[in-house]
């Protein structure tokens, strides 16, 4: 890729040759990050590709740090962690409606970084840290590309993480210590009923590597409900130990619902919203996150299985918190 223009391209997933990750590379055709998930973002672009390159790009990793030197360098204005099936969806999608701002959802790519040493030997956390600011670096190129005639140009970078990544908490603070982070959640029974009717990666067992969770073979072993609900009692134990000691991070509940929510998250990024910005988030917020479409709504159901008590338990000290700082 030394003849090819950097601006535009991204790294979008990793995949082993000869037991060595090698990294692939696609074409944005400068389209806009507004789905749901990343990877509906990188299915529009490959469908794109397919059109035009007979050919794929790859690189090693180095190869992929090193030209990342080419494109300058973005602070995120907040990450966004949560436990899943809180909102956290929506959110990145009312961000991502303004023309001003650049909102990452669920990135491929990140992940794949970030669980490298768990497949492969020889990644320790200043390779790792380094790849990883590498990469957002080609994400975020269109807050530092040059103003095209007739486009607003975009802003703030905000990055949704994956469900799991808040396992990552410390490295990641290391590596942005001055950026606002924002830990959403929801009651774990809601979620662990959301994921029973459409289990997500983390809700299956052995998906995502045991170790990462801390798990041995008899966790995942277990039954899968226990095995969730072992899930969300990790992330919300997470969550105690790091409002404790982390004053720079934001918990915000689904109950709190999203404009509630966006109007915390722009004090505490110290990032301002104009009217139309946020007339056009209030008429995003009434629709459904993943079928835009759909307006939006939920039955009520009360009632968890007993696997859930220490989860429900973790939440209730957690919304004591939450409350007692708001």
């Amino acid at each position: 890729m030394d003849d090819v223009k950097i601006e535009g391209w991204i790294p979008y997933k990793l995949a082993a040759i000869e037991g060595e990750p090698i990294c692939h590379w696609l074409n944005t055709f400068d389209l806009t990050f507004t789905e749901p998930f990343f990877d509906s973002t990188i299915a529009k672009c490959r469908a794109l590709d397919a059109n035009r390159n007979k050919f794929c790009s790859v690189s090693n990793l180095d190869a992929m740090a090193k030209r990342a030197g080419e494109v300058a360098e973005v602070s995120p204005a907040a990450f966004i962690f949560h436990i899943s099936r809180c909102g956290s969806t929506l959110l990145s999608q009312l961000l991502a409606s303004s023309p001003k701002n650049v909102s990452l959802a669920e990135v491929p790519f990140f992940d794949d970084i970030l669980r490298l040493p768990f497949k492969y030997k020889g990644f320790n956390e200043a390779k790792i840290n380094g790849l990883l600011k590498a990469a957002i670096k080609y994400y975020s190129y269109k807050i530092t590309a040059d103003e095209k005639p007739g486009e607003q140009k975009a802003e703030r970078l905000f990055i949704k993480a994956d469900s799991w990544h808040i396992i990552f908490y410390e490295q990641l603070r290391r590596l942005f210590p001055a950026v606002p982070f924002v830990l959403m959640y929801r009651s774990p029974d809601d979620v662990f009923r959301s994921h029973r009717k459409q289990p997500g990666m983390q809700a299956v067992p052995g998906l995502i590597e045991p170790e990462l969770f801390g798990f041995n073979q008899d966790v995942v072993n277990q039954d899968a409900q226990i095995y969730l609900a072992s899930v969300l009692a990790i992330y919300l134990n997470k969550y105690l130990g790091i409002v404790a000691n982390d004053a720079n991070c934001l918990l915000l509940n689904y109950s709190d619902g999203p404009m509630q929510m966006i109007d915390k998250i722009a004090a505490f990024a110290n990032t301002a919203f104009t009217e139309d910005e946020l007339l056009n988030m209030d008429d995003r917020s009434q629709y459904h996150s993943k079928k835009p479409g759909e307006r939006f709504s939920e039955a009520v159901v009360t009632g968890f299985p007993a696997c859930l008590t220490n989860a429900m338990e973790l939440y209730q000290i957690l919304e004591k918190k939450r409350l007692a700082t708001s």
